[in-house]
């Protein structure tokens, strides 16, 4: 009896030490909790440490007054005003071209040769013409004699003279009709028509060819001589750009073939309708050609604002052009300097260069950036 209760007693204390062990796990929150997290400490790679600071000089940020600019990129183009087209009033046949596209010429030189009928037809009319006046004449002569002898009345002299008149007007008529023909001599008729230039400058547009034909006023000009000696500027300005641009201010051009050289032009016109594709504004620039502008070439235009803005200019040789970005050295506490971004702006006399933005008057920089930065790299 004693074995059996023996028995019963540890597996009771079995049980109840199973029961306390689960109860014990259920318990402990941390068990199941995640790993804590830890925070490592990166050194700031635009901070330097230098064992000497003296031997990088400091200069001090000074105060430029810059006025807001707007670049735009546009063309040359022919100035419209200056471009004079080359008719034929005949019509018929190119026999000659004397002339090419881009030819410079000259005022009266001669272009092409037409081979025309109208010439024939203008010269049969002159001579009737020529008939008539005669004709004419030796009936007024005659009535002016029998007249002073009273044998016919002072309205038969009249008619006689305004038959006279009227043949001189159709003699001047036919003559003039075959100089604008292009056939000047009157005593016989060539056939051949002679198309020179009405004015000096470059041949821009060219619309015949040898053997071809020509049909007077309508068809397409021959040629179109440009005067290049001033020249359009057209260029493409957002519509939120506009208020930097004014008619009647100047604005810098530099041609893309010529960056170094800088030429100036008046704003001539702003165009009344805005393209609603790209949203922008045609902006016309009248200047005189120094001879190097030709038709079709790109350029980059310049505008100027009226309002002067506040900013710093340092020296040149404290900007660093890095990664395709620029950066200035700042003191940054004790044998310490900082690199900071900065964004440079259109140089300036006396080796000095605009800082847009990143930089106020009157910080200090490293003179050197340059020589900052190898020195940085040895250590």
């Amino acid at each position: 009896m004693k074995g059996r209760l023996s028995e019963i007693l540890a597996l009771s204390s079995m049980l109840c030490a199973l029961v306390t062990g689960c109860n014990g796990d259920k318990a402990d929150p941390k068990a199941e909790a995640p790993p804590p997290l830890k925070v490592q400490r990166v050194e700031d790679r635009s901070l330097f440490q230098v064992d000497h600071p003296e031997r990088f000089q400091l200069v001090q940020a000074v105060e430029h007054i810059a006025t807001p600019q707007l670049q735009v990129n546009g063309t040359v183009n022919p100035d419209i005003a200056r471009a004079v087209p080359v008719i034929s009033i005949a019509t018929g046949r190119v026999v000659e071209i004397d002339a090419r596209l881009g030819d410079t010429v000259k005022k009266g030189q001669l272009l092409l040769k037409v081979q025309s009928a109208d010439i024939a037809g203008g010269f049969s009319d002159y001579q009737k013409a020529v008939a008539d006046e005669k004709l004419a004449q030796t009936q007024l002569d005659r009535a002016t004699f029998l007249y002073g002898k009273g044998a016919i009345s002072q309205n038969d002299l009249q008619i006689a003279q305004n038959a006279e008149d009227k043949a001189k007007v159709d003699v001047a008529t036919a003559a003039e009709r075959l100089r604008v023909l292009g056939n000047p001599t009157l005593d016989r008729p060539s056939g051949i028509v002679e198309i020179r230039a009405p004015i000096a400058g470059v041949i821009t547009d060219q619309q015949v060819t040898n053997a071809a034909g020509v049909a007077g006023l309508g068809s397409p000009n021959p040629f179109t001589i440009s005067d290049l000696s001033y020249v359009w500027i057209l260029c493409d300005v957002y519509e939120n750009d506009l208020g930097n641009v004014r008619l009647g201010e100047k604005a810098d051009i530099r041609l893309n073939a010529y960056p170094d050289q800088v030429f100036t032009g008046v704003i001539d016109n702003l165009y009344p309708v805005l393209d609603p594709n790209i949203r922008s504004v045609k902006v016309r620039i009248e200047m005189r050609n120094p001879g190097m502008m030709r038709p079709g070439m790109f350029v980059s235009a310049t505008f100027h604002g009226r309002q002067k803005q506040k900013r710093a200019a340092v020296p040149a040789t404290a900007i660093l052009h890095l990664h395709d970005r620029d950066w200035v050295y700042v003191p940054a506490g004790s044998n310490q300097f900082r690199r900071t971004e900065v964004i440079g702006g259109d140089m300036l006399p006396g080796s000095m260069q605009e800082i847009v933005s990143g930089l106020a008057a009157g910080q200090q920089v490293v003179a050197n950036a340059l020589e900052f930065q190898n020195s940085a790299e040895q250590q």
